[in-house]
């Protein structure tokens, strides 16, 4: 067993070992004997039990026979008199979960306990009992759990509200006829029933809006005297406030008096629970919000940990959406940065950078300073990102902002921590102009004594595009070929290609460049020299590896845009021989690999037409099998294929899925059928398809299936005309139709006759995304940089309502069907904002790339900026058509 590590800010870690330490199931059932004892020692039956208990929580697992064994043998304590014993007679029942046949054995026992003088019994009887009978014993027993909920006693009313709560979830028709006695209890002066009844009796409601409307307004204009209620009562009533706030836009907000008379309860925890109500709710004003923040601004300087943290974290949200409505608890935030609490003290320097001013940026920077060295790197990484976006917000203080990222950038971190230090960097460079070069000169400085490979690779990329355009480039040679010298073969390999970089843009440098390449030749890795010597001939060679000047910077600079993945499955599946290796053969569109793909990974194949799912057989085998139909051999290079979409529900009698091929001026369907009737043969098979709903497509050839056995799949397909180059878009019906034969399963022979037979097949669909390829670029800055702005178009859009940013980039990306790129179609939690850069191959093989912007307001209204550069200027308006329509 581990042993339990206590942890403790303002002292030495020390180790506290478990007292069940080394102990072992056989051991413990073997002491389970215990329990048959004629005499019952209360006590080390409770210690047994403690121990079986231990072991199940801690994911030990019980045979049959052992959980039969234990769970008789516990019966036999219900002789015991001892209580402690009996409550953990309790315990160790509901953890055993006997089935129903066992169940029958403590029934009676269980509902003598709930009848007991003994209140204590009458509580854990009613939960165990709760826990472990199914709907049949339940309707016998609900008279008593009706009694039970209106007892006296408040213990015994609350086991039983609880054990409601949990019964809801599997038999709610019996709950739901407990509405009375539950309305009953929630006037109970009890905090903890009062607080149970009106969650039970919410529960119960929930799925009705205008009766927890109408709950809301009872309990609102009464009083709730439990704290516990009151908070759920808060919850409640926002929930009835933005359920009323989509259908009624103007006018008074009800039930914000409400919210705003609990600011002035005595209970601090409701104080707090309708201060952050307040602030969460959608298109809150400053007016609305100003009581909440006051009442927030106060718990800043409670002598209470908790009430600090809460109101911290609480006004860091609000800062986000409404910076200025929180600066006046600055100063109070202030002094929170040296909380002994060092999360109070991250939230606070965080909130201080989103609602400081200019003028106060060098004296918060000094108070931040100090604080750096005593918090640990996740809190570090969070305060990094703030000085970040405070940066961009006062690009005039770059220079202290970025001296303070310098200087923690050299101290002691983590990878994680140093990442974000450096991407800040980077991010202020490319957005800042002035910032350039002091950025640039102290990103060198850290790879100096960089401990991180990947940091140093990436920060020897980033000066390969940036160091050639400043002012003076010859002052980051010297850094960079420092590392050729003093670092890895990895680290030394992106030097050398930094270097050539270089020597490609800057002329006055090429001479120096090619004695420090020539260098390299002598090096002991082969990648480094092999890079020095590629380099060499293409910046000053006989133009066996490029000609021109601009040949070598696409070179260079230029994107791979092929998938790596697919790159190296290629180079893996080519055999040597006199023909050399054609990178144009490598397929270029990402393949994504869906859950079932991976469950379904090394089952039989579905289809000779339908093949797996591997990065390069796919296309391939698409195209030789639709070229080999004679029907479709004259339609042109295949585009596209999509994945196959399934046509009909899972276990039905057949199982039918399309494939979309696009060709420039054809689409072509391919329905792989699988026949999972043994006691059938089909023949004949084919697809009908209504285009009415697809006015662009005109049906010209279809190809059916000769003959569809019991569980072996095949292909029949129709072919669409649509006009050339054109994305058109429609809807299509689909009717399976077939001459179906009886077959004996038990000798194979097939009648004669037979009826023809049609099923019903779900629409399929052809959208804008199928007539774009998912195709990732290595460096999206250079790829853009090399398209251009002759073609670039940029507009705004409006996304209406969205649950969340996430879901408005997600269904962005999704209609477009394009590649995201760098990871930016992760969306952070709580983000207000977000870009999004996506890659891909129009139809007609046109490279397009595409940058979004996504802004979010306080009422969920999502805004859109999107930026589209391609090669083609009718395709960069289509990509904008297809968002507006």
């Amino acid at each position: 067993m581990a042993q339990f590590v206590k942890k403790d800010d303002d002292r030495d870690e020390e180790a506290e070992y478990s007292p069940f330490l080394g102990i072992e199931k056989g051991a413990v059932l073997q002491e389970a004997r215990v329990f048959n004892d004629p005499q019952l020692d209360s006590r080390r039956c409770s210690q047994v039990i403690t121990k079986l208990l231990y072991l199940l929580n801690q994911g030990e697992t019980f045979t049959k026979v052992e959980a039969t064994e234990v769970f008789f043998s516990v019966t036999k304590l219900f002789q015991a008199k001892d209580i402690g014993l009996r409550r953990m007679v309790y315990l160790i029942i509901k953890e055993l979960s006997p089935s129903s046949d066992e169940v029958i054995i403590v029934t009676s026992s269980l509902m003598k306990d709930m009848n007991s003088k003994t209140d204590v019994y009458r509580a854990n009887a009613i939960r165990v009992l709760c826990r472990i009978t199914d709907g049949t014993l339940l309707t016998q027993i609900e008279r008593y759990l009706k009694q039970a909920i209106v007892d006296k006693n408040p213990v015994v009313a609350s086991a039983a509200l609880v054990s409601g709560i949990h019964l809801l979830q599997t038999n709610p028709e019996i709950v739901k006829r407990w509405s009375n006695e539950v309305q009953e209890a929630v006037q109970s002066r009890a905090a903890l029933v009062q607080f149970h009844a009106l969650a039970l009796l919410h529960q119960i409601r929930q799925n009705d809006r205008l009766a927890v409307s109408k709950l809301v307004t009872s309990l609102t204009r009464g009083t709730v005297r439990s704290p516990l209620a009151q908070c759920l009562l808060i919850r409640y009533t926002s929930q009835v406030i933005r359920e009323s706030s989509m259908n009624n836009q103007g006018g008074e907000r009800p039930f914000y008096d409400f919210l705003e008379g609990c600011l002035r309860h005595k209970a601090e925890m409701v104080i707090f629970e309708a201060a952050r109500a307040i602030t969460e709710l959608n298109g809150v004003t400053s007016r609305e919000l100003t009581p909440a923040i006051t009442v927030l601004q106060l718990f800043l300087s409670s002598s209470k940990p908790v009430l600090r943290f809460a109101a911290v974290r609480t006004l860091n949200k609000v800062a986000m959406s409404h910076p200025m409505a929180v600066t006046n608890c600055n100063i109070d935030m202030e002094s929170l940065i040296s909380d002994q609490n060092r999360s109070i003290a991250t939230l606070a320097i965080t909130t201080l950078l989103k609602t400081g001013n200019e003028s106060g940026v060098d004296r918060l920077m000094k108070q931040i300073t100090n604080f750096m060295s005593d918090i640990a790197d996740e809190f570090k990484i969070v305060v990094v990102d703030a000085i970040r976006s405070l940066c961009l917000k006062f690009p005039l203080k770059y220079r202290t902002l970025m001296n303070f990222l310098s200087n923690i950038l050299r101290e002691e971190g983590g990878f994680e921590y140093k990442k974000a230090i450096v991407d800040s960097i980077v991010i202020l460079i490319r957005d800042i102009p002035d910032a350039k070069e002091s950025g640039l000169l102290h990103l060198c400085e850290f790879i100096e004594d960089c401990e991180f490979t990947y940091l140093s690779t990436q920060i020897l990329h980033f000066l390969g595009v940036e160091g050639p355009k400043t002012s003076d480039p010859s002052k980051y040679i010297r850094y960079i070929y420092n590392r050729v010298i003093l670092e890895n073969a990895t680290v030394r390999a992106s030097a050398v290609s930094t270097l050539a970089k270089f020597g490609a843009v800057v002329d006055s440098l090429k001479p120096r460049i090619f004695v420090l390449l020539r260098r390299c030749l002598y090096d002991n890795d082969d990648e480094v020299r092999d890079r020095a010597t590629l380099y060499l001939n293409t910046l000053g060679g006989d133009g066996s590896v490029v000609e021109t000047d601009k040949e070598v910077k696409e070179f260079l600079f230029g994107s791979l845009d092929i998938p790596l993945v697919n790159l190296e499955t290629s180079l893996k599946n080519y055999e040597p021989s006199e023909e050399p290796f054609d990178i144009s053969s490598v397929p270029r569109e990402v393949k994504s690999v869906t859950l079932a793909e991976k469950k379904s990974a090394g089952k039989k194949p579905t289809a000779l037409g339908a093949p797996a799912a591997t990065p390069i057989s796919t296309a391939d085998t698409y195209e030789k099998l639709l070229s080999s139909i004679p029907e479709f051999s004259s339609f042109g290079q295949l585009f596209k294929s999509s994945a196959p979409v399934e046509l009909t529900e899972a276990e039905t009698e057949y199982a039918v899925n399309v494939v979309k091929h696009i060709f420039d001026k054809h689409v072509v369907f391919q329905y792989n059928c699988t026949n999972t009737i043994p006691e059938q043969l089909l023949e004949n098979v084919a697809v009908v398809v209504d285009a009415s709903e697809a006015e662009e497509f005109a049906e010209v050839a279809t190809k059916p299936l000769k003959a569809l056995p019991y569980d072996t799949p095949g292909q029949t397909f129709v072919a669409f005309e649509k006009p050339e180059g054109v994305p058109a878009v429609g809807r299509f019906s689909n009717v399976l139709k077939f001459f179906v034969k009886e077959v004996d399963p038990s000798t194979g022979e097939v009648e004669e006759d037979g009826v023809e037979d049609e099923y019903q097949l779900e629409d399929s669909e052809i959208v804008a995304a199928d007539y774009m390829l998912k195709v990732g670029v290595s460096n999206f800055r250079n790829a853009w940089e090399s398209l251009g702005p002759d073609f670039e178009r940029v507009d705004e859009y409006g996304l209406g309502p969205r649950e969340s940013l996430s879901d408005a980039v997600s269904a962005v990306i999704t209609l477009l069907g394009m590649q995201p790129c760098e990871g930016t179609e992760v969306v952070a939690g709580n983000s207000r904002s977000h870009s999004c850069l996506l890659s891909g191959v129009y139809i007609g093989n046109v490279k397009v790339l595409v940058r979004l912007s996504f802004g979010v307001d306080s009422s969920k209204e999502v805004a859109m900026k999107l930026a589209v550069r391609s090669e083609d200027e009718s395709v960069s308006d289509a990509i904008h058509d297809i968002v507006a329509n």
